[in-house]
């Protein structure tokens, strides 16, 4: 979000000022009858506090009592609310991405509540691979969120998670975000966004628009966003210019997840432009397809400033506040995030450039959200919550479960790692982030619980000589380079912990190179050349660096990737490095060479390769890579047994089914029937792929299984392979686990061709499991 939103520190001020007032009473609830009596109001006359009437209707009663000027003043992120009526002030804008987070103004920390506990970044989390896990982590966060609402220190809706898709390495948001593959993302936000949301026994409800909330969640930033600051290209005037291929197959599929499966209760529009358009003020992304299409119940809210940004900066149609606040209110935007909305509406109702009932519904869906949160009736589930519920030692030992469980093992030549703390007599720590606290937590993050520093967590297994190696992560000179490698001189091992931070990869700050900064790499080869004992390298960062030097130098016996590990992080590092974790994480994304951006600038959008400019992601890149998607090693070895099956799947079409030609390159003759649209079939069928996962090492370890499937050959423009399921399993040494996969036809095998027409193709579809070369073929046969 902008840095600009109404000079971000006066509004804090101002906002706490207004929010956290010590009164008399605390707040309890809107419709609370003391609450009603303590403002001389009676409840009895206002039917929006009525509990025994629908939602709809108790909303509907509450806006028709508003005058236009009272309402417009709600639909900015700090709603003023309307005294008259009882209804209190509400700060909309809370974070939550990897833990409650102070960023935006409607949480505090003070001495009442003095930290939340800071989960590992988003791109650590996800190279877990483990559903189970991210669902339970955005449990633990709405459970703080919600007790430190109870205390008056946090909202009830939270402007998390960040689900757009990594299209390019440079990109400096890369740690708030899922990663690169489309399904993936998709899958973690549905789990976040359950786990934020559900009430348990109510992740199921006949009429979804009245389904009880935990905490409100908000899938961002939608759509095509993933450019904010680079070689005079920003955010705030860039257009996104994006096939419909693309968009359907890459950029829009995590958001319709996120909202038809997860059942988000909002979305958040971006800064850009999409082919020409802002995307607050399209009708078609906004009301046509997450409102109409995907159904959402809830509301669309506008990123910070987004309004202001498309008049004043991309100057949109030439339109003045007021038809931008026209525009946008019509094409279904229902809040903005600043000021436009409260200071534009009056007046461009009274032009007559848009209707009081289009107020009157953003309004409703607003009401009707936080009457699902229990901000109207209140919550006997939740009411209970407090500060015993915020930083507790479980949450606090998750978070460090989530690290250890995201580490990723790049390399471990001669079984270096683990270590045995029994022979390392004397461990040399070097590096900026020997010593870290802050960088761990990432961006979008709280005040944390407390810090282990990888410091701390190697002390915790033998005694340290630490050396700072660096300044900072800039490493722009080397005079503390001699220090470090006499550290390293005398130790039994050696770990350097280099890498980068919010300084270089960030909101804004879009990144120049692929490369360690400064002197990190003479840092890290003079260390390894003067080390007696082995060396391990461990990367902090979020997008990828190229490594290449330390991967061939053979004195650099072990590679660990542990991303921005949040406040626990040290722990997890030494954990893994002294065995007591058997890491099993894969990257999220793939670790490109430096050389991959002088070959395409970043404002290129295609994915596919588009004349001398390279592919993007692992789906559509074939060239060398420093670690492919997917990459992790383990201190076991696993092998895969595939369970014989039949996997063919023979569609029956009737008359009302119309075959599509695919022009086959390669000379290979097209069947009979080559495609047919999905939008055509009813889309029942399923296949299996079964197998046996056996641990043949000498250490029990968690084994990430990766099934993608690879549509038949010579069908032009496709990509080259998807995922299309994953499991996280823990296999005990010498024993084999099963794990079985139901897939859906249409959804794991269908492509999606230029003209952006979702297809099912005939022929032979190759499953692959892992990097382990097991295949199985499996037949679609389209016929009449």
């Amino acid at each position: 979000m902008t840095k600009r939103f109404m000079s971000f520190l006066l509004c804090i001020s101002l906002t706490i000022a207004f929010l956290f007032t010590p009164s008399s009473s605390a707040f309890t609830f809107v419709c609370d009858p003391a609450r009603f009596a303590q403002l001389q109001l009676k409840i009895t006359s206002f039917a929006f506090c009525d509990s025994s009437l629908p939602y709809p209707v108790r909303a509907k009663d509450l806006v028709d009592q508003m005058t236009l000027a009272e309402k417009v003043q709600q639909l900015g992120n700090k709603a003023a609310g309307v005294q008259r009526l009882g209804l209190p002030p509400y700060e909309w804008w809370s974070e939550a991405l990897h833990g409650v987070s102070n960023t935006g103004p409607g949480v505090r920390f003070d001495n009442v509540v003095p930290g939340a506990t800071n989960f590992p970044t988003i791109i650590l989390t996800v190279a877990t691979f483990n559903e189970s896990l991210w669902k339970n982590i955005a449990e633990v966060i709405s459970t703080e969120a919600r007790a430190m609402y109870n205390m008056e220190r946090a909202g009830l809706t939270f402007w998390s998670p960040t689900i757009n898709v990594v299209r390019d390495p440079r990109w400096g948001r890369i740690t708030e975000t899922p990663g690169e593959d489309p399904f993936v993302v998709g899958r973690y936000a549905v789990n976040f966004v359950r786990g934020l949301q559900d009430v348990e026994g109510h992740e199921i409800h006949k009429d979804l628009n009245a389904r009880p909330l935990k905490v409100s969640a908000c899938c961002k930033h939608y759509n095509a966003y993933d450019i904010d600051r680079w070689r005079g290209v920003d955010r705030f005037h860039f257009d996104a210019r994006v096939t419909e291929q693309d968009m359907l197959e890459t950029f829009t599929p995590p958001f319709e997840m996120c909202v038809r499966e997860g059942d988000a209760s909002s979305v958040m529009c971006s800064y850009n432009r999409v082919n020409g358009v802002p995307t607050c003020a399209d009708p078609k992304l906004l009301n046509q397809t997450i409102r109409g299409e995907w159904d959402l119940h809830g509301y669309i809210v506008a990123d910070c400033d987004s309004i202001e940004v498309f008049v004043n900066k991309h100057k949109f149609l030439n339109d003045t506040s007021e038809d931008g606040v026209a525009r946008t209110l019509k094409a279904g935007l229902d809040l903005d995030c600043g000021v436009t909305y409260p200071n534009a509406l009056i007046n461009a109702t009274n032009q007559g450039k848009v209707r009081e009932t289009d107020i009157d519904r953003a309004l409703k869906y607003l009401y009707v959200v936080l009457m699902r949160l229990g901000y109207f009736d209140g919550s006997l589930l939740y009411k209970s919550l407090g500060k015993a519920n915020v930083c507790t030692p479980q949450n606090i030992e998750l978070a460090a479960e989530a690290a250890r469980q995201g580490i990723v093992l790049l390399k471990n030549d001669d079984h270096t790692l683990p270590l045995n703390p029994a022979n390392v007599k004397t461990l040399a720590v070097v590096g900026p982030h020997g010593n870290a606290t802050t960088p761990m937590r990432g961006n979008y993050a709280g005040i944390p619980c407390r810090y282990t520093t990888p410091l701390d967590g190697f002390s915790s297994y033998t005694k340290v000589n630490y050396s700072i190696g660096c300044e900072d992560v800039f490493c722009k000179e080397n005079i503390l380079i001699p220090p470090a490698v006499e550290t390293a001189k005398s130790a039994s091992a050696t770990v350097i912990l280099v890498g980068l931070n919010l300084t270089i990869e960030a909101e804004d700050l879009d990144r120049e190179t692929l490369l360690l900064p400064g002197f990190q790499t003479q840092l890290i080869n003079d260390v390894t050349q003067a080390a007696q004992g082995p060396v391990i390298l461990v990367i902090m960062s979020a997008g990828c660096v190229d490594i290449t030097f330390a991967k061939n130098n053979p004195k650099i016996k072990s590679i660990l990737w542990a991303g921005f590990p949040g406040e626990e992080g040290g722990r997890a590092i030494a954990d893994t490095v002294f065995g007591r974790n058997n890491p099993g994480g894969r990257l999220p994304i793939t670790w490109y060479k430096a050389d991959y951006i002088d070959k395409i600038p970043m404002t290129s959008m295609p994915l596919r390769p588009v004349g001398n400019f390279p592919g993007r992601t692992y789906k559509f890149f074939n060239g060398p890579v420093v670690y492919p998607f997917g990459y992790g090693l383990s201190y076991t070895q696993f092998k895969y047994n595939l369970a014989p099956s039949n996997r063919s799947v023979g569609i029956k079409l009737n008359r009302l089914h119309h075959c599509r030609p695919i022009n086959y390159m390669g000379g290979i003759q097209p069947p009979p029937c080559a495609s047919v649209l999905l939008a055509d079939l009813p889309c029942n069928e399923t296949f299996e792929v079964e197998m046996g996962v056996q641990n043949v090492g000498n250490m029990d370890g968690s084994e990430v299984v990766l099934v993608y499937s690879k549509p038949p050959k010579g069908i032009p423009g496709t990509h080259m392979k998807q995922v299309i399921g994953f499991q996280r399993v823990f296999v005990t040494r010498g024993q084999n686990v099963n794990v079985k996969f139901v897939f859906n036809v249409c959804k794991s095998l269908g492509i999606v061709d230029y003209a952006a027409n979702r297809l099912l193709t005939s022929g032979r579809h190759t499953i692959l499991v892992g990097d382990a070369g097991v295949a199985t073929p499996v037949d679609v046969n389209l016929f009449y």
